[in-house]
């Protein structure tokens, strides 16, 4: 069945997208902070406006994805960002810019839960993590040509331009979705499940409310544990440039290609994370350890990257500590979309990834704005900055390694 890989095909480029769409700000952060007059905190907040409405839209947009399927919600998603991401080439001012960046989180909310659900559909438990994995590389692929990229947009054209170009490709993308996506018939379901088709066609309950798996021990330690690992990871993502730029001391154009070396090696760790936990089933290890394995030992390793950083001189040194720590950051990633739908109900999967994903972005939210005020206060040393994600990273750890288990069993 080729339509199935298509179809990742098809959430990577979309995923490439959505990625550079979040992108663009953090590539515009020096030039769109001089023009509006910006300190670093200031900054941070707009930075930050992208990821508390995402973060919080998660939980509504994962139940509507297991609700309406991903056809709809993500062609509404997409449709919806693009003609966002356009109308922010038109702010003039901080107040305006911010409130774009609040509308395009919550129009891009839907996009991970229903590269989740399209997975649970045409894929059965033990072929699930390459796809997962996949799909997420698109972020990362993403994150490695936005900064060369976006940074060309932007001194051919200006910022405005950039966020025109971007928001125009999402509208393609969702046209093509429309056209092409379809779930799994009957007999293609069969083929693709197994012995997963008889639990499939059982009568399903009623449809779980995020509330209710708000209720589960595992739910909470998912979310502390991906927001330790993804406070570090959009440490990189808004202020990398910034910090290649001023304290690195590289020109804006050189910055555009540095910065991309980390996310490179990001596009890497993700698919590292899947094929460790596909071998770790291959070879009979549970399935929620053999998610766990690249979970936690990818935090552990980013740990010892990072936090070296704040104590480094060497430039060729810190970029590589840089690089190391964000693909070790990334080898959990496409993991823990998956690991939501091991553990959920069939039901549920969508639902618990995005309450996963809040967690995710609660981190996301707050990176930018205490990596702007730790700037702000230290006069732009980042040595704090390192130490904070550095730590985080370990909380991250050790909440998935010791705390998120199978608990269906004992319930």
């Amino acid at each position: 069945m080729r339509i199935r890989w298509f179809l990742i095909a098809l959430l990577v480029i979309g995923g490439i997208v959505n990625y550079l769409d979040r992108n663009h700000l953090s590539i515009a952060n020096t030039t769109i902070s001089k023009e509006f007059g910006l300190n670093a905190l200031q900054m941070g907040l707009l930075l930050s406006a992208f990821s508390w409405p995402y973060a919080i839209a998660n939980l509504p947009a994962g139940y509507l994805v297991d609700k309406f399927g991903p056809k709809r919600m993500f062609a509404w998603a997409a449709g919806l960002w693009s003609v966002i991401s356009m109308l922010s080439s038109l702010a003039n001012s901080f107040g305006f810019l911010y409130a774009a960046r609040v509308a395009l989180g919550i129009a891009e909310s839907p996009f991970f839960t229903s590269g989740l659900k399209v997975s649970e559909r045409w894929f059965n438990k033990t072929e699930r993590a390459l796809p997962v994995s996949i799909v997420n590389t698109g972020s990362q692929i993403a994150n490695a040509i936005a900064p060369p990229l976006l940074t060309f947009l932007m001194l051919t054209m200006s910022w405005h331009g950039m966020f025109v170009v971007i928001g125009a490709l999402g509208i393609i993308v969702a046209l093509v979705w429309l056209g092409i996506y379809r779930d799994p018939t009957l007999q293609e379901q069969i083929l693709i499940k197994g012995a997963e088709f008889e639990e499939a066609i059982r009568p399903k309950e009623k449809q779980a409310s995020w509330g209710e798996l708000l209720k589960q021990k595992n739910t909470w330690f998912m979310v502390l544990g991906a927001f330790g690992i993804f406070y570090t990871v959009w440490v990189y993502l808004t202020w990398l440039p910034g910090y290649l730029h001023t304290t690195r001391g590289f020109s804006l154009s050189q910055t555009g290609w540095l910065a991309a070396l980390p996310f490179f090696c990001g596009i890497i760790g993700v698919l590292t994370g899947g094929f460790i936990s596909g071998k770790a089933i291959a070879r009979g290890i549970p399935t929620i350890t053999a998610r766990k394995l690249p979970i936690v030992g990818g935090a552990l390793l980013a740990a010892a990257a990072v936090l070296p950083v704040a104590y480094v001189d060497s430039t060729p040194l810190a970029i590589t500590l840089l690089s190391v720590g964000y693909f070790a950051a990334q080898v959990p990633i496409g993991v823990l979309w998956t690991l939501a739908s091991d553990i959920a109900e069939s039901n549920q999967v969508a639902s618990l990834g995005a309450i996963q994903n809040f967690g995710d972005f609660l981190g996301a939210a707050l990176a930018p704005i205490v990596t702007g005020y730790i700037l702000n206060e230290t006069g732009g040393n980042y040595t704090l900055v390192f130490l904070v994600g550095g730590v985080l990273l370990i909380v991250g750890a050790l909440s998935y390694g010791l705390f998120v288990k199978d608990r269906r069993a004992s319930a």
